[in-house]
């Protein structure tokens, strides 16, 4: 089955079915349209699946979880070595079908395929280490044996902002637990999703192991499948107000969940930082994506003594950002991912402006068509202002100033989230103890990218539970059985 396109190469040969042991249409045979943010034009029809779809996707997952649990170690991490080779392999297809459904520029997305291949690299490398333990009891009466065991079928719903990664973040780790799952990504961004599935075929996993499900209806498709016994886990990455509705689905039958949630990260510069080395990460930590990023800086909080001389150089950078098509080599900003992104963007501006925050820069976008929002930098924003207290997606910088450590790092956890901060300082005895203070599951010291394939992403309070990536993303889909013995017979 091939997608219905206008006029786009990149768009040749993408499934347009949903996957279970193969590519099949929705049972109701509906479908949803696909747009290009940068040109509001629909550019594909996929499946829309209901929740019959789902429960057949669930059959197949279901159906070939005792194969692939007792898979060897080494059968899972070739499969995902030839997945590897099979993304860089088609990392032009790939970041095109990214720029295309997403608006990411395309230097980006080129650099998001090397980035889910990276992921997948790591997992097939932790797929084959040993993850149980054998000991003696303390008082040596004892043998103590932990096996490690795949969890069983899971869930996998991803977010729409950067689909390939997320997409390999929680499939590789799935896959070389050697769990079966059903994959159901974003109903903004399904095509790139859907060729993962197809490349993952393509590396030898068995029918079964990955089903894609792609729907305009999320609610139709997820409750059935989190109200089915054969469903052991799910995993989300999205808003915390859909998480907290999928824990509480989750809870009924006491599901494993990895929950990685909204953010809402403060950008702290202390008045000794390095000027040049603030702003360039503050440039990184808010416009990577285009600011569309659970871990971008939302709330920059400066010290009085570096503040003037903070707000006008990034302020420079930001005025000088190339708005344009993202498929052009020379953007660095395309569009937002729909109307709703920009509709709250310019709100929890207009509502910033409104309680007394000054404009320093809102750089000129594109007449139209397309969904953008214009960088843009507000200084002395007040406390009552909303961006400060929403997650805002999109280019927008909104700067405090602050006069003490202790009023930064409380500033800094002023926010029912905790996914990621930002530390910008010379001291290294201050970088350890503001982050020590900050609530968050990660913080960036002197760099504006925490992400990494070999580390633990994920965050607290109302930002998540589990982790993704690192040697701990895969214990999220192992259970570990402890057999005991006495002396050393085992």
């Amino acid at each position: 089955m091939t997608a219905i396109v206008w006029g786009t190469d990149a768009l040749e040969s993408v499934p347009t079915g949903f996957l279970t042991t193969d590519w099949q249409p929705a049972a109701a045979g509906a479908t949803f349209d696909v747009f290009d943010p940068s040109t509001e034009r629909p550019i594909a029809a996929v499946a829309d699946c209901g929740p019959a779809d789902a429960l057949a996707a669930l059959d197949a997952a279901a159906g070939a979880a005792s194969t692939w649990a007792s898979s060897t170690l080494r059968e899972r991490a070739d499969v995902l070595h030839r997945l590897v080779d099979g993304l860089l392999a088609n990392n032009e297809r790939l970041a095109q079908l990214i720029t295309l459904e997403v608006g990411k520029t395309i230097r980006e997305a080129r650099g998001e395929v090397v980035y889910a291949a990276d992921y997948v690299r790591w997992y097939a490398e932790e797929a084959v280490r040993p993850h149980g333990r054998s000991t003696a009891s303390p008082d040596g009466r004892n043998h103590i044996v932990t096996v490690a065991e795949p969890v069983g079928p899971c869930l996998l719903i991803t977010p729409w902002n950067v689909p390939l990664a997320m997409a390999a973040r929680k499939v590789a780790p799935a896959v070389a637990a050697g769990c079966t799952a059903v994959l159901k990504p974003a109903e903004l961004t399904p095509l790139t999703s859907l060729v993962f599935g197809e490349l993952l075929r393509e590396a030898g996993a068995p029918p079964g192991v990955l089903c894609v499900v792609t729907t305009s209806k999320p609610a139709d498709v997820s409750g059935p499948l989190l109200a089915d016994p054969r469903l052991r886990k799910v995993s989300f990455t999205g808003s915390t107000a859909v998480g907290r509705i999928l824990l509480e689905q989750s809870g009924r039958r006491v599901l494993r969940t990895s929950m990685e949630l909204g953010g809402n990260a403060p950008f702290v510069v202390f008045d000794d930082a390095d000027l040049e080395v603030a702003v360039r990460e503050a440039m990184i930590a808010k416009m990577r994506l285009g600011g569309q990023s659970c871990v971008a800086a939302n709330r920059f909080l400066v010290a009085d003594g570096i503040a003037d001389a903070f707000v006008d150089a990034f302020a420079a950078r930001m005025a000088a950002v190339v708005v344009g098509n993202p498929a052009d080599e020379d953007t660095d900003l395309g569009p937002l991912v729909d109307h709703r992104a920009v509709e709250k963007a310019n709100r929890l501006i207009d509502d910033a402006v409104a309680k007394g925050a000054v404009v320093v820069v809102r750089a000129p976008i594109p007449d139209g068509p397309g969904h953008y929002v214009a960088p843009t930098v507000l200084d002395q924003v007040p406390a009552d202002a909303d961006i400060l207290r929403e997650e805002v997606f999109g280019p927008v910088a909104a700067i405090r100033r602050f006069s003490t450590e202790a009023e930064a790092v409380a500033a800094g956890n002023d926010t029912e989230h905790g996914l990621a901060a930002f530390v910008i300082t010379r001291d290294t005895e201050r970088a350890r103890r503001v982050s020590s203070g900050l609530q968050t599951g990660m913080v960036g010291i002197n760099r504006g990218l925490v992400s990494d394939v070999a580390a633990p992403f994920g965050g607290v309070k109302q930002s998540g539970l589990g982790r993704e990536g690192g040697p701990e993303g895969l214990h999220e889909y192992l259970q570990f059985k402890y057999l005991s013995s006495p002396g050393f017979q085992l």
